[in-house]
């Protein structure tokens, strides 16, 4: 098929899912997903939706920038803050599910050893794309409760892809050179990055960009080639340079706007359409037990640790449900799997099924009856956009008088 065919297909399902989206309220990155299993699957339909190697470098990147878009948003100070409790918080978020779904998968269903791995590693995230876009919509992103969330997302999902990239990697002298490079780029590279700012940032050129690009996909190469993933890397630069976009958004809003609007769509669409609709009738004890399994352990470890740390009980609740989320990295550990032949089709379906629950049916009970109410300065009303504050507005309670 003409490429400009298959291309204009992709983008036209991405801005069904950007409608959908907008319409249902959900996260758009969800809908793609769904958008993508649908299309992969209806006869008829199926066969114009096709993998190339072009949307499959374009969904790798995608996921490349959303992971480094992810770091970035971590607030070091904040993170320095609230060190002990996102630490705890990320870090029984993480080891609980991932020893629950392991071992549910290598003792209870017979999986191979790496298949369990991968299905212990998919299961133990917590969604970035999914409280990123909720902190941000709901305006919690600039409350304590919202960066201690996002804090302990960042433990949780680092511990996620350190285990994938030590799991699995080709342990040699690559794999030393990656690290060792890895180490001096990072450091350099907020230095780097606000020299350019300050020289020759805010050009029609973006040199400012194109130097994130330059390194996360240079690192992601190496990380490839040393047998490791390339978000690894991606993640941690984000964190490193988060600090020099506090001070200057302009250039994430810049790389947002080029990752959501071209690129990210490409990921999520292609980890729907490679779901199977068979598989989902044949595996919905499976996926009914590990979506369980997921929502048990992250409870077990993530409610006893937040009232540890003496989070209101609301705010506690409204936690525990968010880090029970699963979408990013869950999706890029089982797209790795299987594109390693670590887990066949059926096992990936089953693993990206309840992934997708876990991002939407925690986040739907959170958002409807446990979201923390924040209140707005008349100041900040005024630099929001009108969509942004009709979402918060939803979520104020009214004035006493009112609504009685």
């Amino acid at each position: 098929m003409n490429v400009y065919y298959v291309m204009a297909i992709w983008i036209g399902m991405a801005l069904l899912a950007s409608f959908i989206s907008i319409r249902v309220g959900i996260s758009v990155a969800l809908i793609e997903i769904l958008v993508g299993a649908v299309f992969g699957n209806i006869p008829g339909i199926m066969e114009h939706v096709q993998q190339t190697d072009y949307t499959t470098l374009l969904a790798g990147v995608g996921s490349v920038l959303l992971t480094f878009l992810a770091g970035a948003e971590i607030d070091p100070v904040s993170l320095k803050r609230h060190w002990k409790a996102s630490l705890s918080l990320g870090a029984v978020s993480f080891l609980l599910p991932l020893i629950g779904a392991f071992c549910f998968a290598k003792y209870l269903f017979g999986w191979n050893l790496h298949a369990a791995e991968i299905a212990g590693i998919a299961l133990s995230t917590t969604s970035v794309a999914v409280v990123y876009a909720v902190m941000v919509e709901t305006g919690l992103n600039r409350e304590d409760i919202g960066k201690l969330i996002l804090a302990a997302c960042f433990v949780t999902d680092l511990g996620t892809v350190l285990a994938l990239g030590g799991l699995f990697a080709n342990y040699g002298w690559l794999l030393v050179v990656f690290i060792v490079v890895t180490a001096v780029v990072l450091f350099f590279l907020p230095r780097v990055l606000r020299w350019t700012l300050a020289n020759l940032g805010h050009r029609v050129s973006e040199p400012e960009v194109k130097v994130i690009f330059v390194v996360l996909l240079a690192l992601g190469g190496l990380a490839t080639a040393a047998g490791s993933e390339a978000v690894l890397p991606a993640y941690v630069a984000g964190l490193v340079v988060a600090g020099v976009f506090m001070q200057d958004r302009v250039v994430l809003d810049r790389i947002r706007t080029i990752a959501f609007a071209l690129l990210t769509p490409f990921f999520f669409l292609r980890a729907g359409t490679l779901i199977s609709a068979s598989a989902l009738v044949t595996g919905a004890g499976v996926i009914a037990a590990l979506f369980g399994v997921k929502m048990v352990t992250k409870f077990i470890g993530v409610w006893p640790t937040a009232t540890a740390f003496r989070l209101p009980k609301q705010e506690r609740t409204y936690t525990t449900l968010l880090m029970a989320t699963g979408l990013t990295f869950g999706s890029i550990a089982a797209l790795f799997g299987l594109t390693n032949h670590l887990i066949d089709k059926v096992q990936y379906t089953e693993l990206v099924t309840v992934v997708i629950l876990s991002a939407f049916i925690p986040t739907l009970i959170a958002q409807q009856f446990f979201q923390p109410v924040i209140e707005i300065a008349t100041e900040e009303e005024e630099a929001l956009g009108e969509e942004d504050m009709s979402i918060q507005h939803r979520h104020k309670p009214p004035p006493e008088g009112e609504g009685n």
